[in-house]
Order: structure tokens, then C-alpha cells, then sequence
């Protein structure tokens, strides 16, 4: 049973991995026995230094996601060095905090074009090439908002929605092909992203009274479901949001 969730001789781009999120599911995928191309716009020092202990394969690939110029050559690039690609994790995102009677057009498109276009585009480009080589697995990095409205964050509920329809669409179209697209939902995981709300008393509070199991989720708690969703054990799971948010959306 063990051998379903090994990973030995994958690749995986895991985008956004230098903190947080991304580095809690690169990780996670290393340990499993997957080599890494960490993509982002910062180099991943902690991250590198981590998989590489562990003995895998480590390359960081520098590329703005909130454009879409270079995600071709991510894919093309990843497979001339590794020689394959079978595993893309879309964790890479960014949030904007306005009300929203006065939200800006370029909060609005910032979010959007990171979380959910090139989300989208990056998707599409490693598809192509898992179709022509036998199949592949995407994991979609939602959210909490994929199924609540929030307050305060328009652009990212809207993306995170998107995110949750376009792993379900790409789910229905390229599940022939052998591509299993799911999306993992964290519920509120101490990150960059969360560091506004775990800093103000009032919210956290709110906040912390509504999880089940009591605590706001670490990086880490991310590297059972990731590695699940990666691995042979979830040949037969596609189109599936699953949340690890410590009970939050069964209260």
C-alpha cells in the first residue's frame, strides 16, 4: 500500500514554493521521492536547501506568474533538464485587501491574472505535454472562498471560485488523457497571505472560535493530501476539491 504514495523518479513544478504553502507541499513531494522546480519571482534558498538534504533534485526557475510570456518555456525547460514532467502544483497566489465599494481596477486584475489566468495557461501548457506521454497529475491550490464569500477580498473569492470551476472543467475534458485535476482548499493556514488576520486580535479571534480543531494550520498540515493527490493512490480521484481546513467547513 505504501508504494501507491511513492513518488521516486517524479517531477513536479511547484509554483510559489520559497515560504508558506508551497513550500510545506514541495517539500512534502520531496520527502515522498519527487525532484522539484521550485517557479517564482524569488529565489528559495530555505526550500532548496531542504529537498536537497533529503537527497532529491532541486532546480528554482525564475518567472513572474502574473504573466503568462514564459510558461511555455517553464514546461519545455523542466522537461530538457529532468527529462519529464509528471506533476504541476498551482499553489502561486496573491490577495488584495479593499472594501469593496472601493476596490480598484488594478487590485482586481493583479489578483486575477496570478490566481487564476496563469493558473489556467500554466495548467494547459503541462497538460499538452502529459497527454502526449501517458498522463499527469494537477493540483489546484483553492481556498476556503472557493466556497464562502469573505469580506474585504473581491478579486480573490472571485479567483478562488474560478480556480475551483476550472479544476473540475479540466477534470471532465482531460481525464481520458490520464490527467487527474484536483485542487486542495487549506482553510486558514499561518502564511504571508494570513499574517494581517493572525495580527489583528479581533479577527483571529473570530476566526480561531470557528475551527473545530482549535489552531490555524501550518504549512505541513498540506503535505498528506499533496502527496495523496501526486501519487498512484488517487488514480480514480479527479475533479475533487478537498479542504484541510481543521473542520472549518463542517461547522
Amino acid at each position: 500500500m505504501t508504494d501507491m504514495f511513492n513518488l521516486s523518479g517524479k517531477v513536479a513544478i511547484v509554483t510559489g514554493a520559497r515560504t508558506g504553502i508551497g513550500q510545506g507541499i514541495a517539500e512534502g513531494l520531496a520527502e515522498a521521492g519527487a525532484d522539484i522546480v521550485g517557479a517564482g519571482h524569488a529565489a528559495m534558498p530555505e526550500t532548496e536547501a531542504y529537498i536537497k538534504g533529503l537527497g532529491r533534485k532541486f532546480v528554482y526557475y525564475d518567472i513572474d506568474l502574473g504573466k503568462q510570456d514564459k510558461i511555455q518555456a517553464l514546461v519545455d525547460d523542466t522537461v530538457k533538464t529532468f527529462g519529464r514532467l509528471d506533476i504541476l502544483v498551482n499553489n502561486a497566489g496573491i490577495i488584495r485587501r479593499q472594501d469593496v465599494l472601493d476596490f480598484t481596477e488594478e487590485n482586481w486584475d493583479d489578483v486575477i491574472n496570478m490566481n487564476l489566468k496563469s493558473l489556467f495557461f500554466l495548467s494547459q501548457a503541462c497538460a499538452r505535454y502529459m497527454k502526449a506521454n501517458g498522463g499527469g497529475k494537477i493540483i489546484n491550490i483553492a481556498s476556503m472562498l472557493s466556497f464562502q464569500g469573505g469580506i474585504r477580498v473581491v478579486s480573490y473569492t472571485a479567483s478562488k471560485s474560478g480556480v475551483m470551476g476550472v479544476t473540475k472543467l479540466m477534470a471532465n475534458e482531460l481525464a481520458s488523457s490520464n490527467i487527474q485535476v484536483n485542487a486542495i482548499a487549506p482553510g486558514y493556514i499561518a502564511t504571508n497571505n494570513t499574517d494581517a488576520l493572525i495580527k489583528d486580535p479581533k479577527r483571529s479571534a473570530e476566526i480561531l472560535g470557528r475551527i473545530p480543531a482549535n489552531r490555524w494550520g501550518k504549512p505541513e498540515d498540506l503535505k498528506g493530501a499533496a502527496v495523496f493527490l501526486a501519487s498512484r493512490a488517487s488514480d480514480y480521484v479527479t475533479g475533487h476539491v478537498l479542504a484541510v481546513d481543521g473542520g472549518w467547513l463542517a461547522r
